[in-house]
């Protein structure tokens, strides 16, 4: 053969036979013993026609090899030949399997919600959650099989609400089992001493909702720098809240205390307790895709502000 298309072809043609010669073999070596030896003898004896004519540069030989071969298979075989319909159904079982065995011990795609933990997580970020950071659980359950170590001090986590646990919350770990927190004047204490923080010089706004000219959206806030042990991260609060006191609370044994980044505008541990270690679901690690959420109705305009809402700056980015 001499054009490039003709040895795609031949090219194309050799690799169905080498796979059809191998599916014979296979079969006769798993099932052989369900038909007669010399039909046995037979089918063998047209599989290396097929090697042989492989051998060759006769095309038009090694095709007839292949039609009796497959037609062969197809009368003495076919009870153990798999249909185009069965391949596609194992290979989509296959994949729907290794699906759910990620999503339920590797890792899991989570949408931030609400704005209760800006700065850090926007509304309409979309991440990877590590099912794996603290152990491993029993799907669609709240049992651990294995327990590898607890969430540390500023860990952003994954959780079952605990007053409804069909609910995902996302929070950061403030306290761990025994710490006393207590909340004097927007101060952070954990077991007495403050928690390490820094004011940055000037107002920031952000936007915890949908976009809606009627309903303005955009919010002044105060934002400071601080550290859990040693973990820098951002939390803002708001201009005009002069300081509140809470607690102490002592965290109990295996469970967390968690907070929104987001600290006057947060549902977390102040208002309903604590978070069980078994109520857990893994640790947040990467914005994979970030959109700003927007409404309205479907239209040109609409399709152009869905594109424009996207937030490419955040693809990829850690959470931290």
């Amino acid at each position: 053969m001499s054009t490039w298309q003709d040895r795609r072809t031949q090219k194309r043609a050799e690799d169905e036979a080498r796979d059809l010669v191998g599916e014979a073999r296979r079969i006769l070596k798993k099932k052989g013993y369900r038909i007669p030896d010399s039909v046995r003898a037979e089918m063998e004896e047209t599989a290396l026609a097929v090697v042989a004519a492989l051998e060759g540069d006769d095309f038009e030989k090694l095709r007839q090899a292949m039609s009796a071969l497959d037609e062969k298979m197809d009368h003495h075989l076919a009870f153990a030949r798999k249909s185009t319909l069965r391949e596609y159904a194992e290979s989509i079982g296959v994949a729907v399997a290794i699906a759910l065995f990620l999503r339920a011990f590797v890792v899991e795609a989570f949408q931030i919600p609400s704005g209760s933990m800006i700065p850090t997580l926007e509304v309409g970020d979309h991440i990877f959650v590590a099912k794996f950071s603290y152990g491993l659980g029993i799907p669609f359950t709240s049992k651990k099989i294995f327990q590898f170590a607890g969430p540390k001090r500023g860990d952003v986590i994954v959780f079952k609400y605990p007053l409804g646990p069909e609910v995902d919350y996302i929070k950061r770990v403030v306290g761990l089992p025994g710490d006393s927190i207590e909340i004097r004047r927007n101060e952070v204490f954990v077991n007495g001493t403050p928690m390490t923080r820094e004011h940055v010089d000037g107002r920031c706004r952000y936007s915890d909702s949908p976009q809606n000219p009627d309903v303005p959206s955009d919010k002044e806030c105060d934002l400071w720098m601080e550290k859990l042990d040693g973990k820098p991260h951002k939390a803002i609060y708001r201009p005009d809240n002069f300081g509140q006191d809470w607690g102490p609370l002592v965290v109990p044994p295996l469970s967390v205390f968690v907070m929104g980044d987001n600290r006057d505008n947060s549902n977390d541990s102040r208002v309903w307790g604590t978070v069980h270690h078994d109520l857990i679901k893994g640790r947040a690690l990467i914005v994979w895709w970030s959109r700003a959420p927007t409404e309205g109705e479907f239209s040109l305009a609409s399709v152009k502000e869905w594109f424009n809402a996207i937030r490419w700056r955040r693809f990829f980015s850690l959470v931290n």
